[in-house]
């Protein structure tokens, strides 16, 4: 069932969320370490609000190391945290934020309304631009208060501000981060989440130490160890070895290994990601792609079910659609079926009857798993294609910078709503869009300024119509992610947050006694 999480902030409805109670502080000190076996090598971009690229992949980290004003927890999409509460005025305009007070920084700082406001305006990452073309103004009448106001109402503040969909209120210290400076601040981090930045190896592992001046409570493992380990194999024999107690990515063979094994639990979790090939290339009017019956060919290639079963059991969901399916405004587009033959007729009628070149198709290193089968359905309708890997932070670097070509391998996890997840992947300008299409366009601006519910919903319907039609993208599936975790762990953190796919959060995490 759709979850409305953002009808709920209209024009003309104010809106008080009241405080969520702090929880008593831990009887028992910290104990103990848990250990992840990750799918990615992390980098220090990821350790940094301000450059949130779209993915969810950085919120594995601003979980433990930072806090937001408003975030998902577990039964809530949007909880009061670092903002115990706040309204929207009757006009839509203006948003005023309370801020939990006594809430310090790893460094022992009070966080004040300052950081807040700094926070928010040395935001650059994905969504950067729309924020600040919306905000006029972030005040701060006092240290304990926040007030945004907007230019002009608009229903998807929240959704951009108070969830993953971006990291502009996720809050660093504006003294510490002054005197050290952005490459000061990623080198060693400070936050005001559970856990405190203690190490970072390069290509290695990430050290977290238990915060035991953390508002909500004191955590219950006192050390987190993150380690980059890139092959699934080796994940799997870590958890096995005990030298991990849990592992993303397990997938596959390696997902049916684990539930063999006695002690090891497997936990698929559905959440935000939906995948889908980008055709880069389809605006020039040299390339294959730019013949929509080229890339229906390639739609109409891919083996969905097949690989969701080869590689996540099954357990993925087959949408169509760049949206994911619990997200307002969604709409369920006809499924292109798996047909070689369609696809070999379509490539034949434009032109390719013996197929084509179609150069690399880069990916995320960690989601090169998911590619290369893919890649293997086109090659076998004549679509050749050579898989190009890149380590996660200069992938996503390079596909901002529209510096890949061809054929792109997209993802995204993040929060938010059918308009949020179009925005920087199908609509012009956009920080991932290589281009556009004026209609999409020309409807993706009404839908903004449009505050009855109901007729936003029509119009995005269309925006997503137009898009299936025009085989813009080439939707692959929404990822249930594949972790696994060893004997040792009581509480993994895995799917108690709905639609999120890491541990979290990290202060609930428990092992089990000795």
């Amino acid at each position: 069932m759709t979850r409305r999480r953002t009808g709920v902030i209209l024009a003309g409805v104010l809106a008080l969320m009241a405080a969520a109670p702090a929880e008593t502080h831990a009887a028992e000190p910290p104990a103990g370490q848990m250990t992840w076996a990750l799918h990615f090598t992390p980098a220090p971009s990821l350790f940094e609000p301000a450059e949130t690229p779209g993915l969810i992949t950085p919120f594995m980290f601003l979980y433990a190391l930072h806090d937001g004003l408003v975030k998902p927890m577990p039964g809530k999409i949007m909880t009061p945290s670092l903002a115990e509460s706040w309204t929207a005025s009757a006009d839509g305009l203006v948003y005023e934020f309370v801020l939990r007070k006594g809430v310090k920084f790893h460094n022992g700082e009070l966080l004040t309304a300052d950081d807040v406001k700094y926070s928010f305006e040395r935001y650059r990452g994905v969504s950067s631009k729309v924020l600040k073309e919306k905000v006029a103004s972030v005040d701060t009448p006092d240290p304990g208060r926040v007030r945004v106001r907007l230019k002009q109402p608009w229903p998807d503040f929240l959704t951009y501000y108070g969830t993953p969909a971006t990291g502009a209120a996720w809050i660093v210290p504006k003294k510490y981060v002054e005197k050290v400076g952005d490459d000061g601040f990623k080198k060693a981090p400070i936050g005001a989440g559970p856990y405190r930045f203690v190490s970072f190896t390069p290509g290695i592992e990430l050290v977290l130490e238990a915060f035991d001046g953390y508002w909500r409570k004191t955590p219950s493992v006192k050390r987190l160890v993150l380690k980059a380990v890139p092959d699934g194999t080796t994940r799997l024999a870590m958890l096995k070895r005990g030298e991990a107690d849990i592992a993303y990515n397990v997938t596959g063979e390696l997902a049916e290994e684990v539930k063999r094994t006695p002690g090891l639990t497997l936990r698929p979790t559905l959440f935000m990601s939906t995948h889908w090939l980008v055709f880069a290339d389809q605006w020039d009017a040299t390339s294959p792609w730019r013949d929509r019956r080229v890339r229906l060919a390639a739609s109409h290639a891919v083996d969905r079910q097949g690989v969701n079963q080869a590689l996540t059991l099954g357990h993925s969901r087959i949408t169509g659609t760049i949206i994911p399916v619990s997200a307002d405004f969604f709409w369920q587009p006809p499924l292109y079926p798996h047909d070689p033959a369609k696809a070999k007729q379509l490539l034949a009628e434009a032109g390719y009857p013996n197929g084509f070149d179609a150069g690399d198709l880069w990916a995320d290193a960690g989601a090169a798993t998911y590619a290369e089968p893919i890649l293997n359905d086109l090659r076998a309708v004549g679509i050749k294609a050579t898989l190009r890997p890149l380590e996660r932070a200069a992938f996503v670097k390079a596909y901002q910078e529209k510096k890949l070509k061809n054929v792109i391998y997209g993802l995204s996890g993040i929060f938010g709503n059918a308009a949020t997840r179009m925005e920087p992947f199908v609509i012009s300008g956009g920080a991932y869009a290589y281009g556009g299409y004026p209609d999409i366009d020309g409807l993706f601006r009404e839908q903004a300024g449009e505050l009855d519910p109901k007729k936003r919903e029509a119009i995005l319907h269309r925006v997503q119509r137009l898009v299936h039609e025009k085989v813009m993208v080439l939707p692959i599936w929404q990822l249930a992610l594949l972790p696994a975790y060893g004997p040792r762990v009581a509480e993994s953190g895995l799917g108690l947050i709905s639609d999120y796919p890491w541990s979290a959060p990290y202060e609930d995490l428990k092992l089990k006694a000795k």
